[in-house]
């Protein structure tokens, strides 16, 4: 068994990563998985929150959110409708965003979209977290 696995992700714009790497942890919808060489094949429905993998011995961080993940033998795709590496985040920006979010939760009004409201809570949240890593 190798002990790297190939690592795609991409998003409608752009490859954000192409390497190989040793392991990958990947917000899905339901929790985290972990990824290692070897793991069992799945498709999976991609959650909110910070993908973290190791390349070169080195970690790194990228925040994602919506799409899917695939893991094969050898490789992991992630198609991500959102995708940030976390040098790219503006923490001032995902503060800001995170008080209208919860601002527009606390203060409802008969047009408020919740679903909405709650996932760019989450994604702030998550941007706040890889940037501050």
């Amino acid at each position: 068994m190798a002990d790297t696995f190939s690592l795609e992700i991409a998003t409608p714009d752009r490859l954000l990563v192409r390497e190989p790497v040793t392991e990958a942890q990947i917000p899905l919808e339901n929790g985290y998985i972990g990824v290692l060489p070897g793991h069992t094949p799945l498709l999976g429905e991609l959650g909110t929150g910070v993908l973290t993998y190791v390349a070169g011995g080195r970690r790194r961080e990228l925040v994602v959110s919506g799409g899917w993940a695939e893991v094969g033998e050898g490789y992991v795709i992630v198609l991500a409708d959102l995708a940030e590496n976390a040098d790219e985040i503006d923490l001032a920006r995902a503060e800001a965003e995170r008080k209208r979010a919860l601002d527009r939760l606390s203060r409802p009004t008969a047009d408020l979209d919740v679903a909405r409201a709650l996932q760019s809570l989450k994604k702030a949240q998550a941007r706040m977290q890889a940037a501050r890593r």
